[in-house]
């Protein structure tokens, strides 16, 4: 049986890591570096990063942090923002990343994704997704870019499934309807993406407690769930969360 992966989300802006709900009202709680660290000695599996407004800033990634945060933790570790070719991703990779995440550049040069596997791996390639529910859409659902702020034509299900014949090696399905709310994750979005492609989806937006993780591993179908606010304003440990999680029946990792 595979485990399921917890992978604990830093937002970062301006250097600091930040959250806010529905991706507006941002305000700043910690040091990436400092969190990335502690997160890692309570077991999370993976880390990401993402620099929230490279891209609409349009500018670099901040490779600085990125160093930074790679120096301190031995587990996979993801980074995206900002990152518009293959250069920007062989300096990521360089600066300690082992995965890139690329959204809203994907979405405007589809390519990337391409020329990014076939020089790194597909395992390297992450897919950013932020979908919002819309009626109007095949699968009523509409990716949105640049940190949401701006809607596309794409439905949120043939994106995914081109995107995997592009070369992602890996999805992150976020819910801008469920982000930050802690009212749990979208399982309707999450199961029909799980269940129509064949790569790991890692699903985002919305966690607040324990059982929200258990319910988008089953009912869900998610490969990986991402988390933060429920551990960045301290309701929960990774620790407990995994206990939880173990207890409820689902695989994952132990090692704390």
């Amino acid at each position: 049986m595979l485990l399921k992966r917890i992978v604990v989300c830093l937002d970062v802006r301006d250097g600091k890591t930040t959250k806010g709900i529905k991706f507006k009202g941002n305000v700043d709680i910690g040091d990436p570096v400092e969190m990335a660290e502690k997160y890692y000695n309570e077991g999370v599996d993976e880390l990401v990063f993402y620099d929230i407004t490279a891209s609409s800033e349009k500018r670099g990634i901040m490779i600085d942090v990125v160093e930074k945060v790679a120096e301190k933790i031995f587990i996979p570790f993801s980074v995206g923002g900002g990152i518009s070719n293959v250069s920007d991703m062989r300096r990521v990779i360089l600066a300690g990343a082992e995965k890139i995440s690329v959204n809203s550049q994907a979405v405007n040069n589809p390519s990337i994704i391409e020329e990014g596997a076939s020089l790194f791996g597909r395992q390297c390639i992450v897919l950013g997704m932020d979908a919002l529910a819309d009626p109007d859409m095949p699968s009523g659902y509409r990716i949105v870019i640049n940190g949401g702020r701006t809607p596309t034509s794409l439905d949120a299900l043939n994106w995914a499934k081109e995107a995997e014949k592009l070369g992602a090696g890996e999805i992150v399905l976020n819910s801008i309807d469920a982000d930050g709310t802690k009212n749990g994750y979208e399982i309707n979005l999450t199961s029909m993406i799980s269940g129509n492609v064949g790569i790991p989806v890692v699903a985002s937006g919305g966690a607040g407690t324990p059982e929200h993780l258990k319910n988008v591993f089953t009912s869900g179908k998610a490969d990986a769930a991402l988390i933060a606010s429920m551990v960045h304003y301290g309701h929960y440990t990774i620790s407990e969360i995994k206990q939880y999680l173990k207890e409820s029946g689902v695989a994952v990792r132990l090692d704390w």
